[in-house]
């Protein structure tokens, strides 16, 4: 039988076996309905101990309330490990000041819009986020990153790094520069289901000559 993606539309993508879903991985986009939170199509998470109905929002980010002036923007076919954490910019204190203490808060007068960093975090397509990774407020990671586990995520991650450590810095390139400009260019990701279904054997091999062989 031809290979298929599982349904977009799907709750839990992965089935078992015995034909019973696996309730620790879900669609993520299907899993959240959160006005800060934007993830696009077959991006999946798992955990050992997934959250009841609606909770994986408050799980993969605490500090993203719905009143916070950030986003966390996801992009499609990602991969998020258990124990990952985005921690948004609502988290983060003044420290301009002498004290970081955050007074507003606790002044029912000032609390309502106070935000001292209100940068988003974002994430593009088919990123692959380890166990255990934390990724801080206003982090951009770009497309094709494999981030490893326990890695403290900051700032820029350009595509299609490797990158691990505390703060995370740049191991290796998966690609070369011509090889990355052509996988952006491609957008794979955005290619209909069928197609990516196609493609599989050349986006499983690594082969982007391949790739855009298969170019819809």
């Amino acid at each position: 039988m031809p290979f298929s993606l599982p349904d977009a539309a799907r709750l839990h993508p992965v089935t078992l076996p015995d034909g019973t879903p696996h309730a620790g991985t879900v669609y993520l986009k299907n899993a959240v309905d959160h006005p800060r939170m934007e993830v696009g199509d077959f991006t999946y998470a798992s955990d050992f101990d997934p959250p009841e109905a609606g909770g994986w929002a408050q799980r993969l980010a605490p500090y993203l309330f719905d009143f916070a002036q950030e986003k966390l923007r996801i992009g499609k076919f990602c991969q998020i490990a258990h124990g990952v954490r985005f921690i948004g910019a609502a988290a983060n204190h003044d420290s301009r000041g002498i004290s970081t203490f955050p007074f507003a808060v606790f002044d029912p007068d000032t609390m309502l819009g106070y935000q001292p960093d209100t940068r988003d975090t974002v994430l593009g397509h088919d990123v692959w986020l380890g166990y255990g990774a934390l990724v801080t407020p206003g982090a951009r990671i770009g497309n094709g990153v494999i981030v490893g586990a326990g890695a403290v995520v900051r700032g820029s991650v350009p595509d299609y790094a490797v990158v691990s450590g505390n703060p995370a810095r740049v191991v290796r390139m998966r690609f070369s520069e011509a090889e990355i400009a052509t996988l952006n260019r491609l957008g794979w990701w955005d290619w209909p289901a069928e197609a990516i279904a196609r493609a599989r054997p050349a986006l499983e091999a690594g082969d982007v000559a391949a790739l855009e062989a298969c170019a819809p």
